[in-house]
């Protein structure tokens, strides 16, 4: 069977030697670092920096998610995992952008454990859920004896990561991770801290207790607790020895002072 899509991975004839492992860092305990990618940026490069995964967003963005197909498929194949973030926790978004080659799939405002549970469901093949199948999408990075081995495979490799913003949700946090699938919690850290009344108060220790709550709960179900992003004024690694292993950093600056350096060693 082939999807006749450009790009999309022939589980026949495919010839990939690229492994997407984020998933085994990540189950290993190794942090994992992203950034943003966006339709105006050479995500080619970023794919190829150093980043483990590049994140697309649509729900606070003006760009739709099938405008992103041209971006995710330059990142796919690269040393980066492309994410997609929705707008919101429905099956035709979610299908969408696994359809243009998201290898992992984020949802905002996830508040109840059947929330989490539909976000699963719309994520995986059948029978561990209802994603429609429209043929081989994406670049697993290897071949497949038959379909139902590239299903399984997909099922396995996706990453599923619910995003926890409100007071609700952290309240029935045990709950919520108690829903089998779910790889990474990731934390809104704007929304949560406006949820907590201490707002963009990131140093408080009102909101240091809600994260403290948080990482707890991912380690008692064996879910790998994330950020959105680190907040700019506090250092990553606060973060990293708090318990969170998956987050996104900015990549200007540091690609400024690269060019910089880069312009410093020329004689001019």
């Amino acid at each position: 069977m082939n999807s006749g899509v450009p790009g999309a991975f022939n589980f026949r004839t495919g010839d990939l030697s690229h492994v997407d492992t984020i998933k085994d860092r990540l189950k290993s305990g190794k942090t994992v670092v992203g950034t943003a990618g966006s339709i105006a940026t050479d995500v080619g490069v970023l794919a190829d920096s150093g980043f483990d995964f590049l994140l697309f967003d649509t729900q606070h963005t003006p760009v739709e998610i099938k405008q992103l197909k041209p971006a995710v498929e330059v990142v796919s194949g690269k040393a980066a995992t492309p994410i997609v973030r929705v707008s919101d926790n429905r099956p035709d978004l979610i299908c969408f952008a696994l359809d243009i080659g998201a290898r992992g799939i984020v949802v905002p405002m996830v508040n109840t454990p059947e929330e989490a549970a539909r976000m699963v469901r719309s994520c995986k093949y059948s029978p561990l859920g209802d994603r429609s199948n429209s043929g081989e999408r994406g670049v697993w990075g290897r071949k497949f004896g038959n379909y139902r081995e590239y299903l399984d495979y997909v099922n396995d490799e996706l990453l599923i990561i619910p995003m926890i913003e409100t007071r609700r949700a952290v309240d029935d946090i045990d709950n919520i991770l108690s829903v089998d699938g779910i790889d990474v919690l990731l934390i809104g850290p704007s929304d949560l801290s406006i949820e907590l009344e201490v707002p963009l108060d990131y140093e408080s220790a009102t909101y240091q207790r809600g994260l403290d709550k948080i990482v707890e709960g991912c380690q008692r179900h064996g879910v790998v607790p994330g950020m959105y992003f680190i907040p700019p004024t506090m250092d990553p690694n606060f973060f990293v020895d708090k318990g969170f292993k998956f987050f996104t950093m900015p990549w200007a600056a540091w690609a400024t002072e690269g060019i910089k350096d880069g312009l410093a060693g020329i004689k001019r």
